[in-house]
This record gives structure tokens, sequence and C-alpha cells, in this order.
């Protein structure tokens, strides 16, 4: 009679792991966006950012690919700043709840100056990091 040999079960599993590579932190500014192209500003404002790029509320819907410019304001200090972005939508939330009016959208940095990206992440650097 063989005998069998138990094997150990090899299993799988997907680990929901969020993709992000920079740290998140839950900050409301002012930012100032046009759509590529168009001579139209609006303003919206940041629900959360980061060193690659922003959830931003929008009085308008946006596209994925979308291209915007943006200026995005902070202060530091006494000193009022901005930094000028170019940045793509990657996210849109088109469920919007009774009595919302603003539009969640996902967008990541594609262009921001190397001393715009210093400023930023000094500011970032004061401020708590979300969970």
């Amino acid at each position: 009679m063989e005998t069998e040999e138990k094997k150990a079960k090899v299993r799988y599993a997907v680990a929901n792991l969020e993709r992000r590579k920079n740290a998140r932190f839950a900050i409301r500014l002012a930012i100032e966006y046009s759509r590529v192209n168009s001579p139209i500003n609006q303003t919206g404002q940041t629900v959360d950012a980061s060193e690659g790029g922003l959830q931003i509320l929008l009085p308008e819907p946006m596209e994925i690919g979308q291209t915007l410019n943006m200026k995005l304001f902070f202060s530091s200090g006494s000193t009022l700043n901005s930094v000028e972005v170019l940045a793509e939508v990657v996210w849109i939330n088109t469920q919007l709840g009774e009595g919302e009016k603003l539009f969640q959208t996902g967008v990541r940095f594609i262009n921001i100056s190397r001393e715009g990206m210093t400023k930023l992440k000094d500011f970032l650097a004061s401020v708590p990091e979300s969970p």
C-alpha cells in the first residue's frame, strides 16, 4: 500500500493595496484651473493633496484623460504661495449626492517646475498626514 504524502495547498489572494506612491494630506486649498486650450478660468478646491496629485471639487464635470492647467494656492507663514501645474484627470465621481453641486475629481501632476515641487513638498511637510 502506498503512503500518500500530504502537501500544503498553496493559496492565492488579491490584496487590496492602494497604488499611491505619495502620502496624501487632507487639506482644503483654493485652486484656479482651466481646460487646456481654453481661456476660461474656473475655481475649485482640494479635498486632499500629495506630491503626485490632488483630489479636487469642481463646479463642472470633467472627462478622464482631460488635461488641466492649474494653480494651487497655499500659505506659508504670512506668505501666499501659488504653484502652477499641468494635470491629467485620472478619475471622476459621477454620482452626486442630493444637494451636491461640486464634482469630485482626481488629477495627477504631469508637469510641475522643480521650484513648484519644492514649494509643494515644503508645504505638505507641515501638514499632518491623512489615514
